[in-house]
């Protein structure tokens, strides 16, 4: 559990430094864009081999796939319900799109602990910190310019970061004593939401912002991901 509460706080730690960095020290577009695009990088590794991998001997393919298709499905939904409701471009629907994307990710992590060692989910929780911590930045920063005040701001951040610890804490615990096949579902399920926002958000987004320096950042992230992962054996 003590493993499971570092890796906790390590994840949530993310939103707050992001959120702090981006109301007091705001990151240059370029900057941001490159550490979005190293973040997808560390993503594409994660969900295939903490994710996909794992539950691969768990459950049938065509469970697999239906599975991974339904999270992709609930992310298009859910992004572009967002976007219709709040703007594509403003604090309050990034906040949102983080905070619904999070979840899962998040449920996915707790049951990733489950009977792993802190090595074996280091690339996991590495990859969620490098993509929460620009993701929060850039939201606090839309925020602050939407009229709120930093210390509201700074507030629903933090708010954001109990709820997802929460969401990992509930995959932790509540889903400790379910089946193989079930957990592998949810796991895969996790994998098709974060492939959507990486599709979506993240990848879009980076090259916006930082152009063809994009192409290097996502093969850093993919090599930091890698080498956490070579970590955990």
């Amino acid at each position: 559990m003590l493993t499971a509460l570092i890796v906790l706080a390590l994840v949530a730690a993310a939103l707050l430094i992001g959120a702090a960095w981006g109301l007091w020290a705001p990151l240059t577009e370029k900057l941001e864009g490159f550490l979005i695009a190293m973040a997808g990088g560390a993503l594409i590794v994660s969900i295939m081999s903490e994710l996909v991998e794992r539950a691969a001997p768990q459950i049938p393919w065509l469970v697999l796939a239906g599975s991974l298709i339904a999270g992709a499905c609930t992310f298009v939904a859910l992004d572009k319900f967002i976007k219709r409701k709040l703007g594509a471009e403003s604090g309050g629907g990034l906040l949102v799109s983080v905070t619904l994307d999070g979840i899962p990710e998040n449920l996915a992590l707790g049951v990733a602990l489950i009977g792993a060692s802190g090595l074996e989910v280091a690339a996991l929780a590495g990859s969620i910190f490098l993509s929460n911590l620009p993701e929060a930045a850039g939201g606090a920063k839309g925020m602050l310019e939407d009229g709120y005040s930093k210390a509201k701001v700074f507030a629903i951040w933090a708010a954001t970061a109990v709820l997802l610890v929460g969401a990992a804490l509930l995959g932790n615990l509540a889903l400790a004593g379910v089946a193989a096949p079930a957990l592998a579902t949810i796991r895969v399920f996790a994998a098709g939401v974060v492939a959507a926002s990486l599709a979506i958000e993240v990848f879009p987004k980076a090259y916006d912002q930082d152009r063809y320096a994009t192409g290097f950042a996502v093969a850093l992230g993919l090599v930091a991901a890698q080498g956490l992962g070579q970590l955990g054996g």
